[in-house]
């Protein structure tokens, strides 16, 4: 990451904000197979089980282009765009100032692992707090496909959204889920901005290797891996909640998710979310170093 006294923060701010726009773009075919996959349930009819809708990244990719049309995938696609203008800006222009202020202005050397990590888990957590109902938005058009054919849409794109959410379920809804969203983003950023942050860091000190192309894409491959391991089971129950209204909480889902499913429901879509977020970790960190340099 950049020296805070080398980049102000509106740019850096405007750099992450585009960044994160620029993958959320490119990605999002594949947020909306993950989303798909995480709010599928198991339907039992007797001493048996319906066949998943929805099998794999592709297979999941493949039923929503068939059966809704190819720009079904990128359903969400406005209040994604929303979200990541206001959580990417915010998640990466306040983690160098917020990491500086734990080490100190004069600080000199590689900041401590422990020192990124608490800094990322401060800034996901205030980034997302205020862009959580771009994210209920988001997740609520993306899971209107799971509604039985012919069944009439509840929304008629983001805005309609939002206005709806706000007249049928009061202005509080739109912070619905804030608790494991919170949990989620802290973690999934703490995850993503300190393990690119230490691996690159880490790359750079092995001969041969210079702060380029290359180093940005294991860096931002690094962060996507670490991003799901951790982040997994909160961003099922994040999307669980927001996709559907039948939990009362946190706790609730999880534990009926736990008691109906078992524990590898947490990590329902691991290999469409790691595709996910490893890609939008090298396009936005790609896109957001060039960019940097570019302003700089």
């Amino acid at each position: 990451m950049a020296d805070p006294s080398e980049i102000s923060f509106a740019r850096i701010f405007v750099c992450s904000a585009f960044a994160a726009c620029v993958a959320e773009f490119c990605t999002i075919p594949l947020d909306t197979a993950k989303v798909r996959l995480q709010l599928q349930k198991r339907v039992p009819v007797g001493d048996s089980e319906v066949a998943p809708k929805y099998r794999g990244l592709l297979g999941t990719v493949a039923t929503i282009a068939k059966e809704e049309g190819v720009f079904a995938l990128w359903k969400g696609i406005v209040p994604g765009l929303h979200r990541q203008c206001v959580y990417g800006g915010l998640r990466i222009g306040l983690y160098e100032p917020v990491k500086t202020f734990f080490v100190g202005s004069n600080y000199s050397g590689d900041v401590p692992l422990f020192s990124k990590i608490v800094a990322a888990l401060l800034t996901g957590a205030i980034a997302i707090a205020v862009a959580n109902p771009t994210d209920l938005v988001k997740v609520r058009l993306q899971a209107e496909g799971k509604l039985p054919v012919g069944a009439p849409r509840r929304y008629g794109g983001a805005f309609h959204a939002y206005y709806a959410i706000v007249s049928q379920e009061g202005v509080a809804a739109l912070w619905t889920g804030l608790g494991p969203n919170i949990a989620r983003n802290a973690i999934v950023n703490a995850a993503e901005l300190a393990s690119y942050d230490h691996v690159k860091e880490t790359i750079l000190k092995i001969p041969g290797f210079t702060d380029n192309v290359l180093t940005h894409v294991l860096a931002g491959l690094g962060a996507g891996f670490f991003a799901v391991c951790i982040g997994s089971p909160v961003d099922v129950v994040k999307s669980r909640m927001m996709g559907d209204s039948v939990y009362k909480g946190t706790i609730d889902c999880f534990f009926k998710t736990l008691k109906t499913e078992g524990a590898f429901a947490f990590y329902k879509g691991f290999f469409p979310n790691f595709v996910r977020l490893g890609s939008w970790n090298v396009i936005m960190f790609l896109t957001f170093e060039q960019l940097k340099k570019f302003l700089n």
